[in-house]
């Protein structure tokens, strides 16, 4: 089986870290963090990439020396460098980098002084109070770390939705080849499509379940079996990620998919509905005392209990039993319903391709539009389009849409939001555009009321469009910036600005409750990829993804709409 893209970003992530403790050149660092973005975004795997000759030198911030240590790593094969440094370090050490307070230079003054090398003994030092010997450890930091670990921090952390795809997808593939399997599904928060997953669980049926046991415990990435009986099997696999395996007969595939998909809170709000109606409803269907009434497939168990079936993104108990009681669940929007997409990068900037790959690439997915919105000038590490760049490249768009037929390139710009609110670039450029996405890029440090009102400032310029990923998180790598999201929200509404539901997997901001809070008010979204390379487009199901689990529905969503429909959204008074 390939190496992942998952796998080769966590390896060059791994490289950072150690070098870091280390004290090693923070461009050098930098450069191995940048190099596993580009891996882990990029929607074709590496490794089949290296076989067929192909290298990723000239992407950005690749050069040769990297693109080589890539397809090292790309081919199953340990590089030296890292071999060395993690045989230094212990596995637990680099977690400590993602505490408050822990930097490198902390993290290597703990080691030194007093071994400790995991979240675990840096507890156990904590509440033997052996951190205020340590230079650089004030009462103030202390409190700090005793405070997060009590909260679970340093914990191991929950993999993005994207990367659990990539490994979950093969292996179902796999098991559903095998001899009298009738049907493989993935179950869990996989399922339901949240952000992060903490393991994954798969249900089957089959007649005879030892050919899909034995497929399953002998499967290539299996690193470890954890557990194996007749009907269920618990193994890790390469990446570290634990799979659980439930096979069931086909009479009771419904009931099992059901029940292992959840939520926990959904469940039980089903089983109480049962329970009053003087039924049962377990992993092995819904049951009128021995009989069994329901279990073959989800939608019957929903029918006997008075219900249609509820989408797996929904079922969290959050209303969506009352909601489907009343027959108000959402039609949830679809990727079939994307007419195009509004956030893109080419090569003026940081992406990897020139305007007319991305525009066929765009038009290969049936779109009507694709934005074209390269960084601003303030993003000088990406090589930001300052007024008289951005000019040539509006004129570069009308030629090439004088050749499309049935496509439009938009021209468009993501403006850097300065620290006062105001945009990158003059109005008097900005004026020329179809579209302007505005994002904030720089200062996340600052204090909610100064960073909330930046947005409101910002979105008070009449030719700002949407704000794109409005709370500026990397999920496992960056927190929210604090702002008042409420307020952003309601502010974007009066303002007839628009957010985005930004579909990068390490991104998916806006999150589902505040995707949810918008369509309540009335606001409507933009879902994009926010992409750097012809095959992020395949990154708009993970923005589907999580607009769905806010309950929106297409016409919630601007890019759904008709080119001319745009056009008129994004005018504003």
């Amino acid at each position: 089986m390939p190496v992942t893209n998952t796998e080769i970003a966590g390896e060059l992530e791994k490289l950072a870290d150690l070098l870091e403790i280390e004290g090693a050149n923070t461009f050098r660092v930098r450069a191995y963090r940048q190099a596993a973005r580009v891996v882990g975004s990029l929607g074709r795997n590496v490794a089949e990439m290296v076989a067929a000759g192909e290298t990723l030198e000239g992407r950005p911030g690749i050069g040769a020396d990297l693109a080589g240590k890539i397809a090292t790593i790309a081919r199953g094969e340990k590089l030296p460098l890292l071999a060395q440094l993690t045989a230094k370090n212990p596995p637990g050490i680099t977690a400590l980098l993602d505490l408050p307070g822990l930097g490198p230079k902390r993290v290597h003054a703990l080691r030194d002084s007093l071994g400790i090398d995991s979240a675990e003994k840096l507890k156990t030092a904590l509440e033997a109070g052996k951190l205020s010997s340590v230079p650089g450890f004030a009462s103030g930091i202390i409190g700090k770390l005793k405070e997060v670990l009590a909260q679970g921090a340093g914990a191991k952390p929950r993999m993005k939705l994207a990367a659990a795809d990539e490994i979950v997808e093969p292996l179902l593939a796999a098991l559903r080849k095998t001899q009298a399997v009738a049907q493989a599904e993935v179950a869990g928060s996989c399922r339901r499509r949240r952000e992060t997953v903490g393991d994954l669980d798969i249900v089957a049926s089959a007649a005879d379940p030892a050919p899909i046991m034995a497929a399953f415990t002998r499967y290539e990435d299996v690193k470890e079996i954890l557990g194996q009986g007749n009907t269920r099997a618990s193994v890790v696999l390469r990446s570290n990620l634990q799979v659980d395996l439930r096979v069931v007969g086909e009479e009771s595939y419904g009931a099992a998919l059901l029940y292992f998909t959840g939520s926990k809170s959904h469940n039980i709000e089903l089983r109480n509905i049962a329970i009053d109606r003087g039924w049962k409803l377990n992993e092995y269907g819904l049951f009128r005392g021995t009989k069994r009434i329901a279990g073959k497939t989800e939608a019957e168990i929903y029918q006997k209990l008075g219900l249609p079936l509820i989408p797996p993104e929904l079922r969290e108990a959050e209303g969506e039993i009352e909601a489907a009681r009343a027959h108000r669940l959402p039609h949830l929007v679809t990727v079939a319903d994307m007419r195009g997409d509004l956030h893109s990068h080419t090569n003026e900037t940081d992406g990897s391709a020139p305007l007319a790959t991305m525009a066929e690439a765009a038009k290969s997915r049936g779109y009507a539009y694709l934005a074209v919105t390269d960084h601003s000038r303030r993003m000088t590490m990406a090589h930001g389009l300052d007024p008289k760049r951005l000019g040539r490249q509006i004129d570069a768009i009308a030629r090439l849409n004088r050749g499309f037929n049935n496509f439009t390139l938009l021209a468009g710009i993501e403006v850097d939001i300065l620290e006062d609110g105001a945009l990158d670039l003059p109005d008097d450029i900005l004026r020329r555009l179809d579209i302007v996405v505005g994002s904030i890029h720089t200062r996340f440090e600052l204090s909610e009321q100064k960073q909330t009102e930046r947005l409101l400032r910002a979105m008070d310029n009449p030719l700002l469009n949407i704000i794109g990923h409005p709370t500026g998180r990397l999920i496992n790598e960056r927190a929210p910036y604090a702002v008042d999201m409420e307020r952003v929200i309601r502010g974007a509404k009066e303002r007839g600005c628009h957010l985005e539901v930004n579909a990068q997997p390490e991104r998916l901001d806006l999150d589902e409750h505040h995707c949810r809070f918008a369509k309540e008010i009335g606001l409507k979204l933009a879902i994009s990829t926010d992409a750097h390379d012809p095959a992020h487009f395949a990154f708009m199901r993970y923005g589907i993804d999580q607009a769905r689990r806010g309950w929106i529905e297409a016409a919630d969503v601007i890019n759904t709409r008709s080119l001319p429909e745009l056009r008129k959204l994004l005018k504003r008074s």
